[in-house]
Order: C-alpha cells, then sequence, then structure tokens
C-alpha cells in the first residue's frame, strides 16, 4: 500500500534483473521477429540463386538457357564452377551463353555483344572472347579460373561449331589467370595442329598470352605452317614464352619477309626474347616507315638495357605520329632507367592504346629495379580502383 506523499516505485525494466518473465520472454520474441524480418531478403535471394543452380541441370534446353542468362546478369562468382558444365551442353546457344556468363564473372567490365545495325536494329557480336582477349590485362579480375571450368573450355575446343570453338579457345586464354598444368598445357599444345587453322591461330595467341613453356617444340613447326596467320601468330608465341631456341629462326624470318606484318611478328618476338644478340635489328628499325617495327625495335632496346639510341628514343617519344609507337618509345626510355612512367601512366585513358600500355606496366611490376616494380604497381592498382 502506497504511503502518502510518497512516489509508486517504478516498475521493473525488462532489460534489468528485475523484470517479470513474461515481459523478457516478450522483448525476446520480438527482437528475433525483427532479426528474422531483416535477413527475410538475404534467404530468399539464396533460395534463388540455388534453384537458379539447381535448373541449370534441367532437361529442357530453355529453362536450362534462362538460368544461364539470369547468372550471367546477377554475376555472382559463387556462379562460375557450376555455369562451367554447360560450356559443353549439346546446345551450341547454351554453350555459347555459359562462355558468355563465365567472361562476364572474371571482367571489370561486360563486353558488348551486341552492336547497331542500321543505327537502331541489334544483332549478336559474334566474337565476344575474341573482343575480351584484346582489352589487355588490367581489364578482368586475379581471380583464377577454377580446373573445373579450363577443362570444359578445353574440351570445348573441339566442339563441332566453330564459333564455339573460337569462344571457347578465347575466353581460355582471357580468364584461366594461372600458370596451366601439365596436363591442361598438353591439351592446348595440341590445338596448335587443329584442322581448322582459326583455331590455330588462337592457340598460338593463347599459348603465348599463358606463358606455355613446354609449347616450344610445336611453335617452332608452327612457323611453317601452310597459313600466313598461323606463322605470324606462332612467332609472336615464341617471343612471349621467351624460347631461346627461336632467335636464329626469328632472324631468319625478319630477313625473308623485309617488311609487313611477317617481318613484324618476326621483330616483335626476338624484341620480347631481348637476346643483345639482336640489338642491330632493333637499332636498324627504329626508325622504319612501318609504325609496328618502330614499335618492335624500340621494345627491343628497351628491353636488352642498350642505350645507344637514347637521343632517338627521346625525340620519337614526343614526335612520332604513331601513338602506338610514342608508347613504345616511352616504354624503352622507363626500362633504360629515364622516369617516363608519368607519362606511361597518362598513356592509359587512350582506348585505343590502353591494352599495349596495360602490357607495359604488367612487365614493369617485374622489373629489376624494385622503384620502377612498386612504381608500376601502384599506378596498377590506382587505375583498378578508378574503374
Amino acid at each position: 500500500m502506497a504511503v502518502a506523499g510518497s512516489e509508486d516505485p517504478a516498475p521493473p525494466s525488462p532489460c534489468r534483473p528485475g523484470s517479470s518473465a513474461p515481459a523478457r520472454i516478450t522483448i525476446m520474441r520480438t527482437f528475433v521477429l525483427i532479426l528474422l524480418l531483416s535477413a527475410a531478403p538475404l534467404v530468399a535471394q539464396q533460395h534463388r540463386f540455388e534453384d537458379v543452380v539447381r535448373n541449370l541441370r534441367n532437361p529442357d534446353p530453355k529453362v536450362r538457357l534462362a538460368s544461364v542468362q539470369l547468372l550471367r546478369e546477377s554475376r555472382y562468382p559463387e556462379a562460375i564452377e557450376p555455369v562451367a558444365a554447360l560450356v559443353t551442353d549439346p546446345v551450341d546457344q547454351i554453350q555459347l551463353e555459359a562462355i558468355a556468363a563465365e567472361l562476364s564473372f572474371f571482367l571489370d567490365e561486360d563486353v558488348r555483344t551486341k552492336k547497331r545495325v542500321a543505327g537502331f536494329v541489334e544483332v549478336r557480336n559474334p566474337g565476344a572472347a575474341a573482343e575480351a582477349f584484346e582489352l589487355g590485362p588490367l581489364a578482368f579480375t586475379s581471380r583464377p579460373a577454377p580446373p573445373e571450368l579450363v577443362e570444359s573450355l578445353l574440351r570445348a575446343i573441339d566442339d563441332e561449331n566453330p564459333k564455339v570453338r573460337s569462344e571457347a579457345i578465347y575466353a581460355l586464354g582471357t580468364i584461366a589467370g594461372r600458370v596451366l598444368s601439365e596436363g591442361e598445357s598438353t591439351q592446348l599444345i595440341k590445338a596448335l595442329d587443329h584442322y581448322d587453322p582459326a583455331i590455330r591461330v588462337a592457340a598460338a595467341r593463347v599459348v603465348g598470352r599463358l606463358n606455355v613453356a613446354g609449347a616450344g617444340n610445336a611453335l617452332l613447326t608452327a612457323v611453317r605452317d601452310s597459313q600466313p596467320p598461323v606463322r605470324y601468330a606462332a612467332m609472336r608465341a615464341l617471343g612471349e614464352i621467351h624460347e631461346t631456341r627461336a632467335i636464329q629462326p626469328l632472324t631468319e624470318q625478319l630477313n625473308f619477309y623485309g617488311k609487313g606484318e611477317g617481318a613484324w611478328s618476326a621483330l616483335d618476338a626476338l624484341a620480347r626474347i631481348a637476346d643483345p644478340s639482336s640489338v642491330p635489328l632493333f637499332k636498324a628499325r627504329l626508325a622504319d616507315k612501318d609504325p609496328f617495327l618502330r614499335r618492335a625495335a624500340a621494345e627491343g632496346l628497351g628491353r636488352t638495357g642498350d642505350a645507344s639510341e637514347l637521343a632517338a628514343l627521346e625525340t620519337a617519344a614526343g614526335s612520332d605520329p604513331s601513338e602506338m609507337a610514342r608508347a613504345a618509345m616511352v616504354f624503352a626510355l622507363e626500362k633504360l632507367g629515364r622516369n617516363y612512367m608519368p607519362r606511361l601512366v597518362e598513356s592509359l585513358e587512350s582506348r585505343k592504346i590502353a591494352p599495349q600500355v596495360a602490357e607495359y606496366l604488367v612487365e614493369l611490376t617485374h622489373d629489376k629495379n624494385p622503384a620502377v616494380a612498386q612504381a608500376a604497381a601502384h599506378a596498377i592498382d590506382a587505375f583498378k580502383a578508378r574503374k
């Protein structure tokens, strides 16, 4: 009973030990309900993702296709392995959609797979993977492709549909992101002898990009292929894998062709191998009328460390009519110890030569000068952060 003049005691707080049991239960139930409601969208999203993944195994091709398309739009990296199985689906359209989906999981920005016709009608671009391959090393994530995906892409290289074959091999070269195992390398090297010359070309390019060191013998054979594009791609790949046994054959090819893509491919390979014996060739071609040959010559001088043409390189870095060749001169000067990193980074803003410059920066991250390597790594990080 309350005493006159005094206040009633405050009711016990439900959060304090003095709270009644029913009050504490009510508060706890409310708290749990709030948690469940806030988590509901995430749970529903997870259930939907799992349902879509299950439908990748649906016997109805339309359902499988729709599932791949949904996963492609979502760009969930968790879908990489489940979608890999559909790269070898019996339906061509599903295979192509699966490859496009895998590309979307790895690329920082989606590749345009449609193009305008007559200004307003859009049709599928037949070479999305090949286009992605051309974007350069900074266009995709550093996430390595799982073995299941690599295996599916390698199997699809022998598909009956030429478009599937092409998309598969270029997708492999774009997103593998790691050194291939011995078995994977063997399968890719086998494609250098494919009956389709377009696949032989692609195989050489991908072998070079992935630095498949064991491909030297097959590439030396491919330099004598009946198809010129295969020969050119094989020469460039020999340079990318730094096959020193190819120095003499490449020099002979350069002398044989003299000009054009054959000569440029040979000089490009020699510039990548960067053996001192090739320096006279680089010096002789530094002022060639062909910008591709000027580019290769500059790169060769930079990589071999030959500073005898510094003045010519510095002049050409500012006056060469070719943007591509100017970038190569800047790269060579950076390799030769001049501080041209800011100029090189500035060139990344040019969509035309960004892939070329990106390759230079990645190469410079392995420079023997720690300051150069660190500056290149910082430039790459800053570029990716802006994208």
